[in-house]
């Protein structure tokens, strides 16, 4: 490597993250109103330029403290963009990782030094965005749809716990299908995936049902 060599130069990292939740069986993406430019005034995924002096997860942490105020939440990584031209000011590699939180037990900051607002857009409802953006959440979405049948990355959604016909409907909303209710429940107890926590709770006011957890690392497929 040539250090001296102008083409390593007036190069920077993006760090960028889809953070999705699911509302009443509606998946939506939290998004910030920019307002420094490029792209002022503009939606975008909540991000920022990596300092040379930090790990990506840490720079991706600091920015969504920064601009939105979510602190620990786990972060998967998703996939990298490197459009040369992605960026008007510079060459700017994008970084791109995806969490799922619950937003009601989440407070969001409206606005910042470099945003003036934040707010959950339903992704089926998502504007124009700064940058490839657009590009970023559909990448985002399509890596969510192969987590959540690979991972537990939907415990955070559920810190308290759930119960089945919740996360059934959840489980409809990422992927866009539909399943059969006896197939889905026995598909998640043949796989172990979740454990019985020995409480009921009513769920949207019908008659009560039991209330589950996911277990710890778990690695099974669903």
């Amino acid at each position: 490597m040539e250090v001296k060599n102008p083409l390593y130069q007036n190069q920077g990292i993006h760090v960028i993250a889809s953070i999705f939740t699911v509302e009443k069986g509606i998946v939506k993406v939290l998004l910030i109103r920019r307002t420094n430019e490029p792209f002022k005034d503009r939606w975008a995924l909540p991000g920022g330029a990596l300092y040379n002096n930090e790990n990506i997860i840490d720079g991706l942490n600091r920015e969504l403290k920064e601009k939105t105020g979510i602190t620990n939440i786990n972060l998967e990584l998703c996939n990298v963009f490197g459009d040369v031209n992605r960026s008007k000011l510079m060459r700017m590699v994008g970084i791109s990782y995806l969490g799922v939180i619950d937003s009601e037990r989440v407070g969001i900051l409206r606005k910042t030094q470099k945003t003036s607002d934040a707010d959950w857009f339903t992704i089926n409802n998502i504007p124009n965005l700064a940058y490839d953006h657009n590009e970023i959440i559909k990448a985002s979405l399509e890596k969510l749809k192969s987590s959540i049948l690979n991972s537990d990355i939907l415990k955070t959604l559920f810190p308290n716990g759930f119960t089945i016909p919740e996360l059934q409907k959840t489980y409809e909303a990422i992927l866009n299908k539909t399943f059969d209710r006896r197939n889905f429940r026995r598909k998640l107890l043949n796989l172990d995936l979740i454990y019985d926590t020995n409480k009921e709770i009513n769920f949207e006011g019908k008659k009560k049902a039991k209330l589950y957890k996911f277990k710890e690392n778990n690695k099974n497929v669903f």
